[in-house]
């Protein structure tokens, strides 16, 4: 690929969903969650050196964790880990790091991706990136992924998409919310929904000009520093205005509203590593459906249970089914997984009972 390509990584979350591994002053993004050896962001990053530059590859994250990004991406230079003074969302997020990557190159390819997704079919995902890349250049379009699911899953949002079309690039119809099983089993019968990925590819001043007329308020606030990008001004400018962008996902302020708006539906491999949950489905189990992402572990009658462990403690269960086992060095929690979704809310409440440094 060429040199008019730029990747831009999004690694600002706090991962609150993967408390108690995940914590404010260590996001998952930054963890071997998946057990394979790397941090999730040192996986994203390696798989877009595979056909970009490594100079074309930036990180924004909150300035908190600049220095976590340096440590595990050493070979990205200051300018490329951008840093955010607030977490304002992702529109303010991508629009700032979109504008910052005009002022270097206002016709190239920039490709937005979390950092903490997992994605196991790389050959698969090169392809399709490329051929988004071809589209956005051609046709000025603005392209997110869909996941082309394979269960009637609730957790993320869905994308409709044209399926008379015979291209691999779809037009998309529209953005629905995540919907109920009943809703997720009729989208998984019409063959037409995908699976918001998050992961979007689109020329620069294509999507700069989206923000210009769709997201006025953060184009106007950002925009004001399109001289100072990339210089020792920077930083000021960015302190001083960024917190006072509206507080938006890009969804909801570009993709919903754009009219330009394209799909590729395809199978990567692709988990968003959202919960423990979803972490459990795309690892390996035994053969009582147990996945245990360390060692050693020893489980006795228990069944379709998640257990990950951050030392090398010995642990034993006997007799747990359907629940989550995380042990780190000074927090042991042991949730159903059924009630997942309820950890959020038991990190807030845990913090208003004063375990802060637990959080």
């Amino acid at each position: 690929m060429s040199n008019s390509t730029y990747v831009l990584i999004l690694a600002g979350g706090a991962g609150t969903r993967f408390w108690p591994a995940s914590r404010e002053s260590l996001p998952k993004q930054f963890l071997d969650i998946t057990g394979t050896g790397k941090s999730l962001i040192r996986e994203t990053v390696d798989r877009f050196k595979e056909f970009i530059p490594v100079e074309n590859i930036f990180v924004i994250t909150h300035k908190k964790y600049g220095h976590l990004v340096q440590q595990v991406i050493p070979e990205l230079t200051e300018n490329q880990i951008i840093l955010e003074p607030t977490r304002n969302n992702t529109a303010a997020s991508i629009a700032y790091g979109s504008m910052k990557l005009a002022a270097l190159n206002p016709d190239a390819t920039c490709i937005v991706a979390p950092a903490d997704h997992v994605i196991r079919d790389s050959d698969e995902f090169k392809r399709v990136v490329l051929l988004a890349t071809k589209h956005a250049n051609l046709n000025d379009s603005l392209i997110t992924l869909g996941i082309e699911p394979t269960r009637p899953d609730t957790g993320y949002g869905y994308i409709e998409y044209d399926k008379n079309e015979n291209e691999d690039v779809r037009k998309v119809k529209s953005f629905r919310e995540k919907p109920d099983g009943k809703t997720a089993m009729s989208y998984l019968k019409t063959k037409s929904f995908a699976w918001n990925a998050g992961i979007f590819i689109w020329k620069l001043n294509t999507i700069v000009e989206a923000f210009q007329q769709h997201s006025p308020q953060i184009y106007n606030v950002l925009q004001q520093g399109e001289t100072v990008y990339n210089t020792e001004l920077e930083n000021e400018f960015i302190e001083r205005e960024y917190p006072s962008t509206e507080k938006i996902s890009v969804d909801y302020a570009i993709m919903e509203r754009a009219d330009n708006v394209f799909t590729i539906p395809c199978d990567i491999g692709w988990s968003d590593v959202g919960t423990w949950n979803s972490l459990f489905e795309i690892s390996e189990k035994d053969e009582n459906g147990n996945a245990a992402l360390s060692n050693p572990i020893i489980l006795e009658d228990s069944h379709h249970s998640l257990v990950i462990a951050s030392n090398q403690k010995l642990i034993v269960i006997k007799g747990l089914s359907d629940f989550i086992v995380v042990d780190t060095e000074d927090c042991l929690l042991i949730y159903p997984k059924s009630d997942e979704q309820e950890i959020k809310a038991l990190k807030a409440r845990l913090g208003q009972s004063g375990f802060d440094s637990y959080l």
